[in-house]
């Protein structure tokens, strides 16, 4: 039998370690949730659950939820291997969460926002009405406060259980970004890992910035269907964060770490605050403070070319004279 430092192997506490799902990795418990789901060797993001997400981004004690009571029915009386109702009832339980948004308002380095998270756990962060509507309450919101509005998504798509009702909100919550565009109103989409389906085909692509979490998939239908249907072998890096920011289908990608940080500073940007002149000075400095050293190098050799060739210069002349 093996022993450990724990005694036995059979003693040894469970959940201690995690596999990293990129790399293979062994991660320890403890320093991975320190990390906020980030893998230590291959800085590989794992889903994020709603909650955690909203105390990373959000200013500690600044979040206040909204539109609490909504939650969802089954007004089809859809039966799959198991009922509609007690699959709700199933995620309820599980995560404490009436369903797959999170919507309130908040702070991010003290800049006021509309902030709107999905969250994963719950049967997969799939779209139904309640998600639908929350996301364009969250929309309509920050118009009514003249607020920006900030959307973490992470989705399967279209909550099949719902049917056509959950493709309709597809288009409810375009047409209240597309009311915000046009009020002046500002968004951004957040995209992680995974958000697909009719969630990808909506509002996580319709915000004005578009930002990705590193190594996100990213798509509608899922790689292996595309593979299948088109009978090709798809691209390497195919849907992946880095694969959509070289075609243009994202602007930027930001690790978990600094996405408050790239948060705030995309709100100044939009509220015409002076912090692109600043961070241009920052830069500035930076480079200037960066180069002394060399420069000084340069001057201090060139100094000494001079002091060599003045010395060529008084030899010749010395060897001229005693020559002539």
């Amino acid at each position: 039998m093996a022993w450990t430092r724990f005694g036995k192997k059979k003693d040894m506490p469970g959940g201690l370690w995690i596999k990293c799902e990129n790399c293979g990795a062994m991660l320890f418990r403890k320093e991975f949730e320190a990390r906020h789901r980030v893998c230590g060797a291959c800085s590989y993001h794992f889903t994020l659950p709603g909650r955690e997400r909203v105390a990373l981004t959000a200013d500690k004690g600044s979040f206040k939820e909204l539109y609490t009571s909504l939650r969802a029915e089954d007004r089809l009386g859809f039966i799959d291997r198991i009922p509609y109702k007690d699959k709700l009832k199933a995620s309820q339980s599980k995560t404490g969460e009436k369903d797959a948004m999170i919507v309130g308002t908040c702070t991010i380095e003290s800049k006021p926002v509309v902030l709107a998270v999905m969250n994963f756990a719950f049967m997969g962060g799939s779209m139904g009405v309640v998600v639908g509507e929350k996301v364009t309450l969250a929309i309509e919101k920050a118009l009514e406060l003249s607020l920006p509005v900030v959307i973490f998504c992470c989705s399967g798509g279209a909550r099949m259980h719902e049917g056509a009702i959950s493709l309709m909100q597809m288009a409810k919550t375009c047409g209240a970004l597309c009311k915000l565009e046009e009020a002046g109103g500002f968004s951004i989409s957040v995209m992680t890992h995974p958000t697909t389906g009719g969630v990808t085909a909506s509002f996580a692509s319709a915000c004005d910035v578009l930002l990705a979490e590193p190594h996100s998939l990213i798509g509608f239908a899922g790689p292996r269907v595309i593979a299948t249907t088109i009978k090709k072998e798809l691209p390497k890096g195919f849907q992946r964060a880095e694969f959509l920011l070289e075609k243009g289908q994202v602007d930027r990608i930001v690790p978990r770490e600094n996405m408050r940080r790239e948060l705030a500073k995309l709100i100044a940007y939009s509220q015409d605050e002076e912090v692109m002149i600043a961070d241009a000075k920052e830069s500035a400095a930076d480079s200037k403070a960066k180069p002394e050293k060399p420069a000084a190098q340069a001057a201090e050799k060139k100094d000494k070319s001079k002091g060599k060739k003045k010395h060529r210069k008084d030899s010749a002349a010395k060897s001229s004279k005693k020559g002539g």
